[in-house]
């Protein structure tokens, strides 16, 4: 084996057929790992884990908490207490029917939501692609080495063959040597 072949170029010929400078992103970095003999996979949860700020933690919290049926009930609860109160218990309610104020008070909570919930939903979006991106790394690798494998079996199989051959020969040659001195 020639010391090319382990050149990073010959590599991208090699097992994507493209030159060093046509590999994306994702297949250089598969290669460096490759050349390297190093794992390819990440733990996608604690990178993303890692980069999260206060605020984006936060959000997660409160889209997952306003996603729960925990939330569902106590906010239904609320909405009752809230009309029960308002319409049969106080004599002088605070938000008499058609309850503006709840009104208002549920708007505000959307509006604040909302946003929330979208910026958790981004979030997640971008962590889905880092995996998705992750997964073809992997995928990728795991077809190289598979190639990887199939090229030495390949190898063993000539090898195994050309001994065979040799070994074929000489028994051939020593059988017409002992026909020789027979004949003689």
């Amino acid at each position: 084996m020639s010391s090319n072949e382990h050149t990073p170029e010959h590599a991208a010929h090699r097992w994507f057929a493209k030159s060093l400078d046509d590999l994306g992103h994702a297949e250089r970095h598969l290669l460096d790992r490759l050349m390297q003999r190093k794992l390819v996979t990440e733990n996608i949860n604690e990178v993303f884990r890692d980069d999260m700020s206060f605020g984006e933690r936060l959000a997660d919290k409160v889209s997952r908490f306003g996603g729960s049926w925990t939330f569902i009930i106590v906010f239904a609860l609320i909405l009752v207490g809230w009309t029960g109160v308002n319409s049969w218990v106080l004599h002088k309610p605070f938000d008499p029917y058609p309850y503006i104020f709840l009104n208002l008070m549920l708007s505000m909570l959307a509006a604040v939501q909302a946003p929330v919930i979208m910026m958790s939903q981004n979030r997640q979006a971008a962590k889905d692609r880092m995996d998705a991106t992750n997964d073809y790394k992997v995928n990728l690798k795991a077809e190289i080495e598979i190639m990887g494998l199939h090229e030495k079996l390949d190898q063993m199989r000539n090898d195994q063959l050309q001994l065979m051959l040799m070994k074929q020969q000489e028994q051939i040659d020593l059988l017409l040597k002992l026909v020789r001195e027979r004949g003689d």
